[in-house]
């Protein structure tokens, strides 16, 4: 495991307290009637971006000397990312290059150009992206801020961990949307640090998932990245991973994996019951106690990870559509 401590959160939280929202905790009567427990959401849709990627861009950033500053920033991202980082960025007056793949949708591409950012898209995957990224970094100077595997991004991250337990001290289940592994090492490392007792819960989609592959595998492994849903998960998790397959290996007590059903009619369910308009990866959780794969102990807190969906798809899926 990386040597990533509990104390490199807290600083974390001291540098974004003034950068980032505290977002709320709700209780859901729906969930918690259909599981006998009380369930609860943090909200980080409500972040500032519209997800939680803010708080691990914001630390980053902070943590730039000068000289970085002026030579920009660059990151490849499938859309939130890249969303919080401009904005981290714009609000320090420093320039941002955000490489995407074709597969990110029209309205993360347009709301990142919004903020500023050089927008460059390339390739058809997060790892077409992220070879992009990298080239610039090179030739232009730029540091290289990656959407996952950075101790300054997994701490920013893990501020979420933080506030879960100061909103609701006596969790008992925490699930957490997976995908390279940032969000839920962090949070993960937050948790497991008050108590270990805490089950930690990884939530991903059947199509693509690389951090689950890699677990199963024992090393990070490459994985076809296919159209999703909860295209915010997609992508790999870098064969050099050096942090977030550790701590995730080190941390998670469980993996699920979910249909494109299953998440629609999660999208569905929290529009509906929770009056939430929310992106594919943000329900993955919600999806997995609505299919009955969490052992209904709580209290259980259900981490809402982001907004940022295309608003046409979300017609689609609340008129019964599941792509």
């Amino acid at each position: 495991m990386s040597a990533l401590q509990l104390n490199d959160v807290y600083l974390a939280r001291q540098r974004i307290e003034a950068l980032v929202r505290r977002t709320p905790m709700e209780y859901s009567p729906s969930l918690s009637l259909r599981l006998g427990v009380a369930v609860y959401l943090k909200l980080e849709s409500w972040q500032i971006t519209g997800s939680f990627k803010l708080r691990g861009a914001s630390n980053a950033v902070a943590q730039l000397s000068a000289e970085q500053k002026a030579r920009g920033v660059v990151a490849a991202s499938t859309g939130n990312h890249g969303r919080a980082l401009a904005y981290a960025a714009s609000r320090q007056g420093v320039k941002a290059t955000i490489c995407l793949s074709h597969r990110v949708p029209a309205n993360k591409v347009q709301a990142i150009r919004d903020l500023g950012a050089e927008v460059c898209i390339v390739g058809q995957s997060q790892d077409d992206a992220q070879r992009e990224a990298e080239r610039i970094a090179r030739e232009q100077g730029a540091t290289l801020l990656p959407p996952f595997d950075h101790p300054a991004i997994i701490a920013g991250q893990g501020t979420l961990g933080l506030e879960i337990l100061e909103q609701q001290p006596d969790v008992a289940q925490v699930l957490v949307p997976l995908s390279g592994g940032g969000l839920f090492a962090g949070v993960a490392l937050a948790l497991k640090s008050a108590s270990v007792n805490i089950v930690t819960h990884g939530i991903s989609m059947q199509r693509g998932a690389a951090m689950h592959a890699s677990l199963a595998a024992g090393h990070p492994v490459e994985v076809d990245e296919l159209p999703t849903l909860a295209d915010s998960l997609g992508g790999g998790i870098g064969l050099d991973n050096g942090y977030t397959f550790s701590m995730t290996r080190h941390l998670c007590d469980h993996v699920h994996l979910l249909t494109e059903a299953s998440i629609a009619n999660a999208m569905r369910h929290a529009y509906r019951e929770e009056r939430l308009v929310l992106e594919g990866a943000a329900a993955v959780g919600i999806a997995a106690l609505l299919d009955g794969l969490i052992e209904p102990r709580g209290p259980i807190v259900v981490v809402v990870s982001g907004r940022n969906v295309d608003i046409d798809q979300h017609l689609r899926v609340l008129a019964g559509a599941d792509a």
